[in-house]
């Protein structure tokens, strides 16, 4: 059994549990989930846990994500992307790029967005893409996200492609929507290529095809999942504590905060929570070994 995470590069057409189902047959083993979906039609990053390593897959969604996405403008499909149906068409005036790129400014920082209603989101314990293909709409509420980034790549009259960094919860076939009514038209996401999601970068990913010849070689430590936590170094009896399930006092830390325990000779502990001046542990990964006194009692 492998321990781990898998970089892998989602080809356009298969649905992320496809790819799981292919890594299951690949790797022979059952225990495999996938961070971050991406739809049928998309490409790029998809981060495969396995083993032990799915005890983190929440956490390959928190970090930031960066997307290149092309917006075709004048059509606008049932589901916001190139694979629905276009229900609505309105003319596109040929704009100046200046104009375009003041537009696509106005996205940038803490926003609302509607989600999509062909999505995964749950409404009453139902899928919304099940209501919709149903012909049902629902209300659904603003959700607050951020664009870290927004950046026009090219521009050719009824079509512009941008390079998106966003917070999780970011709905690219939304924001493309919206900007084409910020553009004067209607518009749709024609194609979507993530090309980073926390740690995990297109230039590292791998193809399913490249997997199956040599598993091994692109397996990645399950550490890399948490990544973007602060960094806390313990000595080792504190490391020890905090993996046993042990509230502990540590100097210096921020209640609320989330951070990624270390010890002296670089072990990562897991992840703990401080609260009240203590740090509690909310997943391990490696317990300490029991430590001399003079390594306990190091200034950290």
């Amino acid at each position: 059994m492998i321990d781990g995470i898998f970089n892998v590069l989602k080809p356009p057409g298969l649905t992320s549990h496809d790819v799981v189902g292919r890594m299951r047959r690949i790797l022979n083993m059952k225990k495999i989930g996938h961070g971050g979906t991406l739809d049928p039609m998309a490409s790029g990053v998809l981060p495969v846990f396995t083993g032990k390593a799915t005890r983190f897959i929440e956490y390959a969604v928190d970090g930031h994500k960066v997307y290149r996405a092309t917006i075709t403008l004048g059509q606008k499909t049932a589901t916001g992307d190139g694979e629905g149906q276009v229900i609505e068409t309105a003319p596109v005036e040929h704009l100046d790029q200046q104009v375009v790129e003041q537009a696509l400014a106005g996205f940038v920082g803490r926003i609302q967005q509607i989600p999509p209603m062909y999505s995964a989101l749950s409404q009453d314990g139902t899928r919304l893409y099940k209501l919709a293909r149903a012909g049902i709409e629902v209300e659904r509420k603003p959700r607050e996200i951020t664009i870290y980034a927004l950046q026009l790549v090219d521009y050719k009259y009824t079509e512009l492609t941008i390079d998106v960094e966003c917070s999780k919860g970011t709905y690219i076939r939304t924001l493309s929507e919206d900007i084409a009514a910020k553009l004067g038209t209607v518009g749709f996401m024609s194609s979507l290529l993530r090309k980073q999601v926390g740690s995990f970068r297109l230039e590292d990913s791998a193809t399913l095809e490249e997997i199956a010849k040599e598993p091994e070689a692109y397996v990645l430590p399950l550490e890399m999942a948490l990544e973007h936590f602060p960094v806390l170094k313990v000595n080792a009896l504190q490391g020890r504590r905090i993996a046993q399930g042990v509230a502990t006092t540590v100097k210096n830390i921020v209640d609320g905060t989330t951070y990624k325990i270390v010890t002296p000779d670089n072990l990562v502990v897991g992840l703990a929570q401080a609260r009240d001046g203590k740090l509690q542990g909310t997943k391990i990964i490696n317990i300490p070994e029991k430590a001399s006194n003079d390594e306990n009692n190091q200034n950290l």
